[in-house]
């Protein structure tokens, strides 16, 4: 059964940094396009970066210039550095990776809260 495993949310204050990993399990499991959602309380979900071919990007307009998507295929892993981060940002974060035979793949969800 794949999973996508998430880690690395938590309090920061506003600037701070942080980095999310999505780790896909069974690591042999690929997948060519990956993306980051979130979804603030009482908000829709949103996509905040998409990945694929591990080059190709696209980012939410107010997470540009901060956030970055990335890939380590050796670890199967998909990260969001997140820099100069704002209230606003605050939300449940969610990894993704769409299927054309089934149901999409979605993460637990890790919190990011961005408080002083």
């Amino acid at each position: 059964q794949v999973q996508l495993v998430e880690s690395g949310g938590g309090l920061v204050q506003p600037g701070g940094s942080l980095r999310l990993s999505c780790a896909v399990s069974p690591p042999f499991f690929t997948f060519t396009h990956m993306a980051w959602y979130r979804q603030a309380p009482g908000k829709e979900r949103e996509l905040v970066a998409d990945l694929q071919r591990g080059y190709i990007t696209k980012y939410v307009n107010s997470v540009k210039g901060r956030f970055t998507i990335s890939r380590d295929n050796n670890k199967n892993t998909v990260y969001l550095q997140m820099n100069s981060l704002k209230p606003e940002d605050t939300a449940v974060y969610y990894c993704h990776a769409p299927r054309n035979d089934g149901p999409d793949y979605w993460g637990q969800g890790t919190q990011v809260t961005v408080s002083s």
